[in-house]
């Protein structure tokens, strides 16, 4: 079996598989910030505390409900979700009509309220969650857990029909008019503040359906939110404040620069985004999918 550059193919594939998984929760989380922003004009950075919570509802109903990953990929969206939409009602909606940094603010200080509450409730150390799909595939040059694969495929799906409801329905027009010009929508009969309430649970709920898949693969703790949101920032920086596409194509493609980094450079691996999104806002300050304002 050949070697590029003196690394084995064992370990190069492994690498590459570790990014892409990497990338699916970047991309997923990506997407839903950007959904946030790019629809509400609002800098969510409850984000990564909602991925936690994803992850810890998922991990609750197997433990008190018996409900088991499956179920909780469904309910766990759902529930985080709901929380958003609440509160988005009582505290984001008042802020439409200020600075973004008012928001940043207030979604900042909500991700650390809702941090410290698990953290006191369960600790900092990890609670394992038990694997739905055990087992994998030697492909030969590689070992492939089938559940790794299911991630990044379930996760590639869900992107692309969220992309598609967003760029190419009625529904989605309804989305992007109601946040360009809401008068006007409203004058239609669409309740455009039911709209963005739901836009935003809908974010939301993205970021808990990728903290249910990270559930098996890492262990769910209070800290695991706050460890990937300032990645997941820089990725939709790069791919461009609000772009749906942006953010489903940089999150995956990040994903596999990073873990092949690991391979070839691994002091680099830490900080490679950030010089990418450097580079990037020095070249193309809107980022790369990204429109100018």
């Amino acid at each position: 079996m050949f070697e590029l550059l003196g690394v084995p193919p064992q370990a190069l594939m492994g690498q590459l598989l570790l990014g892409l998984i990497n990338g699916a929760f970047y991309a997923l989380l990506s997407l839903g910030l950007a959904i946030i922003f790019g629809l509400m004009n609002v800098i969510n950075f409850t984000h990564g505390a909602q991925y936690m919570m994803g992850a810890f509802v998922a991990w609750m109903l197997l433990q008190y409900a018996g409900i088991p990953y499956w179920g909780a990929l469904v309910l766990s969206p759902v529930i985080v979700g709901a929380t958003g939409i609440v509160i988005e009602r009582l505290l984001i909606s008042r802020l439409y009509h200020l600075d973004h940094l008012y928001g940043l603010l207030l979604t900042f200080g909500l991700a650390l309220i809702v941090e410290g509450l698990f953290r006191q409730q369960y600790g900092s150390s990890g609670l394992p969650y038990t694997n739905p799909i055990p087992g994998g595939q030697n492909l030969g040059f590689m070992f492939l857990p089938w559940y790794r694969g299911w991630v990044v495929a379930f996760s590639l799906a869900v992107c692309l029909v969220t992309w598609f409801t967003i760029e190419r329905t009625k529904l989605g027009a309804y989305l992007r008019a109601a946040t360009e010009r809401p008068e006007l929508v409203q004058a239609f009969g669409i309740n455009v503040p039911r709209m963005i309430t739901l836009t935003y649970g809908i974010g939301v709920g993205l970021a808990a359906l990728a903290g249910v898949l990270a559930a098996p693969i890492y262990t769910v703790n209070p800290t695991m939110g706050s460890n990937l949101i300032i990645v997941v920032f820089a990725v939709v920086v790069i791919g461009g404040m609000g772009s749906i596409a942006g953010s489903i194509v940089t999150g995956f493609g990040l994903g596999v620069i990073e873990g092949l980094t690991k391979v070839f450079w691994p002091e680099a691996s830490a900080t490679v985004i950030f010089v990418i999104m450097a580079i990037v806002l020095m070249v193309r300050p809107q980022g790369l999918f990204g429109t100018p304002r």
